[in-house]
């Protein structure tokens, strides 16, 4: 037994039909030269052969009114409601029908009597192509640790054409578990002892940073929460229906104005989102005279930290203030992160962590209450950024082309956005209920703002 974390409990008490808590990742791949049409089904059936399933990809939350909250091992996992085969019909395999198909098997919740994973192998895309939808509960990892286990799982080499499915691999913070129990509770009762006071002092000092901010005497030392700019469509009651899409550019693009600049990758694709979600809310007759609210998970892990389940924590940060200018709006956004990072690293994560479930916790009640449409949300919309691997990624020698984030939707927003940066290419992922209209333009409109910045920054560096 392991019982859970603050945070992924939290993803449990959050999660209704409407708003399943699970992330996926949508993995586009090519069958190899010589490769038959049969590829992708063989690969299926290949799969239900590895029976041998590791944690946490075994285990099942138990609730109980005499206990807290614990993951208990399945006797046994019955691949063939985990694992699954799809094949798109002719004439309604394109990019578009492929991501409404992956809309719609992002909705459902999973069923919380068996483990809490899926795969699924989409047949029938166009040019010898294929695709993998995997999803997890967002309790079980977050965004850099499932990245990190499909990394683990694929080789770099069409050459090796092993099969590692992602659930028979020994993940780091696992192994070894069960000797180690004694141990680990005498860990955690000292760390719950250290902590606390930890976790005191930072939270005395994060409030009196938002104090400061509240009354004007500090700016951009972190955004308030519930007072982002007015009601738009972004915004609202999440409703069950899926949509998804998304834009992508190539990392050499970046890097050229990220060195120009002295910006991050963050900052590029921040004043990309900044600039499209403006235009995008301009064609629904919205005009913001205030800076956008992001909420923005940050990775709360030490550098090498591989540990299990979920370490984030949620700030709100404010983007750029109204421009028409890409290049102002560049500076502008590196500025507010700058400052945001510096508050970060200024309190321990324990307080980031509390702050997270508070904040979260306010939200999740106005949910509950069905008052997201009325009461001010936490922000615009979420922005998260995972960091993927490098170099391209095989299975049983097929080519992975592609790999596109899908995340869940937080309290009162309606649409979530990821970055993932993969082999060369940094892409966005779009996940948003039904509600939200015209979603691909949106995503058109973010590859536009990436061109409209480099032009800006090309100008504003010319000799």
């Amino acid at each position: 037994m392991s019982t859970l974390s603050l945070i992924d409990l939290a993803f449990f008490i959050a999660e209704t039909e409407a708003s399943p808590k699970h992330v996926a990742g949508l993995l586009i791949c090519k069958r190899p030269a010589k490769s038959t049409a049969a590829f992708a089904r063989n690969l299926y059936r290949e799969f239900l052969t590895f029976t041998d399933v590791r944690p946490p990809f075994n285990r099942v939350i138990n609730f109980s009114l005499s206990a807290v909250p614990r993951w208990l091992e399945a006797d046994a996992v019955d691949l063939k409601r985990h694992v699954f085969y799809h094949r798109l019909p002719n004439r309604h395999n394109d990019r578009q029908a492929l991501y409404d198909f992956v809309a719609k098997l992002h909705e459902p919740m999973l069923d919380r009597t068996r483990p809490l994973w899926e795969v699924h192998v989409i047949d029938g895309l166009a040019a010898g192509r294929f695709a993998l939808y995997q999803k997890i509960h967002h309790a079980y990892a977050d965004g850099v640790t499932m990245t990190r286990w499909i990394a683990e799982s694929l080789p770099q080499s069409p050459g090796d054409r092993k099969l590692n499915p992602l659930w028979t691999i020994q993940h780091d913070g696992y192994a070894g578990r069960r000797k180690k129990r004694t141990t680990e509770l005498m860990q955690s009762v000292w760390n719950n002892v250290t902590g606390a006071s930890l976790r005191f002092l930072g939270i005395g000092r994060l409030a009196a940073m938002l104090l400061l901010e509240s009354v004007r005497l500090t700016k951009n030392a972190i955004a308030l929460p519930f007072v982002s700019s007015a009601r738009t469509p972004l915004t609202g009651q999440v409703t069950s229906g899926r949509q998804f899409t998304t834009a992508a550019v190539s990392m050499e693009r970046v890097d050229q104005i990220r060195k120009r600049t002295r910006s991050t990758v963050n900052h590029v694709a921040l004043t990309c989102l900044d600039g499209a979600l403006r235009r995008y809310l301009s064609d629904q007759g919205v005009e913001l005279r205030r800076p956008l609210t992001i909420q923005m998970p940050v990775n709360l892990r030490q550098e090498g930290e591989k540990t299990t389940g979920n370490k984030i924590g949620i700030v709100q940060v404010e983007l750029s203030t109204p421009t028409d200018d890409p290049y102002v709006r560049l500076r502008n956004i590196g500025f507010s992160l700058r400052n945001v990072r510096t508050m970060i690293d200024s309190v321990v994560p324990e307080a980031i962590e509390s702050y997270t479930i508070i904040t979260g916790l306010v939200a999740q009640i106005a949910e509950m209450l069905k008052l997201s449409n009325t009461l001010p949300p936490m922000g615009n919309t979420l922005v998260s950024n995972v960091p993927g691997p490098k170099t391209h990624l095989y299975i049983k020698g097929a080519r992975m082309e592609e790999m596109h984030p899908i995340s869940t939707l937080p309290p009162s927003n309606l649409l979530n956005i990821t970055l993932f940066s993969y082999a060369g290419d940094l892409y966005f992922g779009l996940i948003a209920t039904d509600e939200l209209p015209n979603l691909q333009r949106l995503g058109a409109y973010v590859e536009e703002a990436f061109t409209e910045l480099e032009h800006s920054v090309r100008d504003a560096h010319a000799p």
